[in-house]
């Protein structure tokens, strides 16, 4: 038996991940893997197709192909058994069966693969072997991360050490400059005015520079100012303390910042961007057990009314602080709307959540994964699809129309009474324009991006006291069309699914860990055309 090459494919023939296992050209693995697709049948039981020269040994994982290019001669029950082995792989490593998952997990299915079969033949392993065998750590890589992140940490103490004898040279220099020349004004007052705020007094004896205290001198200065020949005391005053050498932004700097916000830019001048500026992120899990219900919205409108497409997909993931939490299922309510579908992981018992609508392994032996970033595990996933207009969350209507040398514009929404929306934006796209448009109008706030040429107005909430506002705006003379399409955005504390966390069960007994669930719906496109 050989095999001569493991691939993980799409339906269309796509190779996503692919190790071959013979010296093999690129063009001829491609050439197999390409060819697959158009011999599969449909309707047909078996999973093994051949042709002339090699047996496609293959099996269905949700919307890809794993499989197996052996040649003819090949123990197909053999065949059969490796393949067994990879499709217990592949949910090991890559806890999303699509092309995004596979893609990102490619090098640690390889290495899987590499394990599991050796020169085209199956090593007698086991699925806990291989992945014990991958995460084998090595002394002497430790050893080799140690000695370069150390001789990294010299580098940065001498860089410090540089920096410090740098900044005391400057100011050593800075000091000599300023002992160099002294100013009238500075003698007839008796003060030297340093740029660090200290003063230091000059001796009526002219010895020297020094602190009025330092070499026990206490002679007045002032008789010394009133004896210089008959000068004026206006003449005696000294500079504003603190005055020395001041950094910053030229005249011909400033001109052109200003130059820059008559054109509309927005000028940000020493700020340091913080968490607010940034996109928000969902603080870290703070319970033993934390659930999460995202759907992300796809809504295409007509600008004359009706709907071209509405989609919503909606993930619920799961997220484990401590590994003793790791036993459990979660039963959920799904609220019961039949056009929502739902699909649930291939390691999540299917008859269990259909039957009682509980998430569990199929295992029970086996603990949910711990330590996840991100959103953590993926659950459950389900999907929306309606032609329906009364289920959009926010309608948009926009009416331009030209009236001599303007062009007037009125922009309407109308939302959902379903659903709170927070952080509404709604980014008009304008013809090229040297200054801001007039607005006459807004419920909200409105800012105008010049660079990009586009008219955001944002309304903070949406709830029953505004579920409809207005905004008006005059341009010069424009296409109604370059005012397509308009981009929206927002988020909103409930979902369609109405998907909720009914209870934790615990597998080992005792208490049920506590538990939060979080929940969120966005936009990923939302536009009128």
């Amino acid at each position: 038996m050989v095999v001569l090459a493991a691939s993980i494919i799409s339906k269309s023939g796509k190779p996503l991940v692919s190790r071959q296992f013979v010296d093999m050209s690129r063009i001829r693995i491609e050439g197999y893997l390409a060819a697959f697709p158009k011999l599969v049948g449909t309707g047909k039981q078996h999973t093994y197709v051949e042709t002339e020269n090699v047996r496609y040994v293959y099996q269905p994982i949700e919307s890809l192909y794993l499989l197996l290019v052996t040649n003819k001669q090949s123990n197909i029950l053999e065949d059969l058994d490796t393949l067994r082995l990879l499709s217990k792989l592949v949910p090991e490593y890559s806890y999303s069966l699509d092309e995004e998952g596979i893609c990102k997990t490619a090098f640690e299915l390889i290495f899987a693969f590499d394990e599991a079969i050796s020169l085209g033949h199956k090593e007698n392993v086991t699925v806990a072997q291989v992945k014990q065998y991958c995460e084998m750590e090595s002394h002497e890589e430790r050893l080799h991360k140690l000695v370069l992140q150390s001789k990294i940490n010299d580098t940065k103490d001498v860089m410090k050490r540089k920096a410090s004898e740098i900044d005391k040279s400057k100011i050593e220099k800075n000091r000599g400059e300023r002992g160099g020349f002294m100013p009238l004004q500075s003698m007839s007052s008796g003060r030297i005015d340093s740029g660090f705020g200290s003063d230091t007094s000059l001796p009526s004896t002219g010895g020297g520079y020094g602190s009025s205290s330092g070499f026990g001198l206490t002679t007045d200065i002032d008789s010394f100012s009133t004896k210089s020949k008959g000068r004026p005391a206006a003449s005696a005053t000294a500079p504003p303390k603190g005055l020395g050498m001041q950094l910053g932004k030229t005249q011909r700097t400033n001109q052109f910042l200003e130059s820059l916000k008559a054109e509309g830019e927005v000028i940000v001048e020493d700020v340091r961007p913080t968490v607010g500026q940034s996109k928000p992120v969902a603080p870290p899990p703070t319970d033993p057990v934390t659930l999460n219900a995202e759907e992300k919205l796809n809504v295409t409108l007509k600008r004359d009314g009706g709907i071209s497409n509405f989609d919503v997909q909606g993930t619920l993931s799961l997220q484990i602080l401590n590994q003793d939490d790791g036993h459990i299922q979660v039963q959920v309510e799904t609220g019961g709307n039949p056009a929502i579908l739902f699909k649930t992981h291939p390691n999540i018992n299917k008859e269990l959540f259909n039957n009682e609508n509980i998430l569990g392994l199929k295992d029970p032996s086996r603990p949910f994964p711990t330590g996840q970033s991100g959103d953590g595990v993926s659950l459950l996933k389900w999907r929306m699809q309606s032609g329906d207009e009364s289920l959009v969350p926010l309608s948009i209507n926009c009416w331009p129309s030209v009236s001599g040398n303007e062009t007037y514009v009125n922009i309407e929404y109308e939302a959902f009474s379903l659903f709170d929306l927070q952080n509404v934006v709604i980014s008009v796209p304008l013809p090229a324009l040297r200054e801001a448009p007039s607005v006459r109008q807004v419920d909200g706030d409105w800012r105008f991006d010049s660079r990009n040429s586009v008219l955001e107005w944002s309304i903070v909430l949406i709830d029953n006291s505004n579920r409809s506002g207005s905004m008006e705006f005059v341009v010069p003379p424009a296409d109604p069309a370059s005012f397509f399409p308009i981009s929206v955005r927002f988020t909103a504390a409930s979902t369609f699914s109405d998907l909720k966390v009914a209870n934790i069960l615990p597998l080992g007994g005792g208490p049920a860990p506590k538990f939060s669930q979080r929940t969120l719906l966005s936009t990923e496109t939302y536009q009128v055309v």
